[in-house]
C-alpha cells in the first residue's frame, strides 16, 4: 500500500494517508484562549484536514485528546458533544498531559477512514 502525506512539514505531516486510513498529527488551538475555545479551533481544523484528505468526521476511527489539566474535561467535553455526529461517535480516550507549552490547553489527535 502506499503512502501519501499532505502538508508536509520539517518536523511532521498534518495528515498521513496509509490505505484506506488517515492519521492526523495533533491539533492544538490558538494559544490565546480557554479551553473551550482552543477545541472549537481544534476541531474547526479538524475538519478541515479530513476534507483535504478526503474524509469527514462521520469517518472518524479514534480520537485521542490530552488535555493540560482534568479539571477542565467537562469545558473540553461540552464542544466536543456539539460537534461529533451523534450515531458516528468514535473509540476514544482523554488523558491528563503536560502539552508542548503551557499556552496549550487541549491537543486532538484523530484517525479516521477514507
Amino acid at each position: 500500500m502506499s503512502i501519501r502525506r499532505i502538508d508536509v512539514g520539517p518536523r511532521m505531516s498534518q495528515i498521513v494517508i496509509h490505505g484506506n486510513t488517515v492519521y492526523l498529527a495533533g491539533q492544538v488551538g490558538a494559544p490565546d484562549g480557554n479551553v473551550a475555545s482552543q477545541t472549537r479551533d481544534i476541531l474547526a481544523a479538524i475538519d478541515e484536514l479530513l476534507a483535504k484528505a478526503g474524509s469527514d468526521k462521520t469517518k472518524i476511527l479514534q480520537a485521542i485528546i490530552w488535555l493540560a489539566d482534568m479539571s477542565t474535561f467537562a469545558e473540553m467535553n461540552g464542544e466536543w458533544d456539539k460537534w461529533v455526529p451523534q450515531g458516528n461517535t468514535p473509540a476514544r480516550a482523554t488523558g491528563e498531559a503536560k502539552l508542548a507549552g503551557p499556552e496549550y490547553l487541549v491537543e486532538i489527535i484523530i484517525t479516521a477512514a477514507i
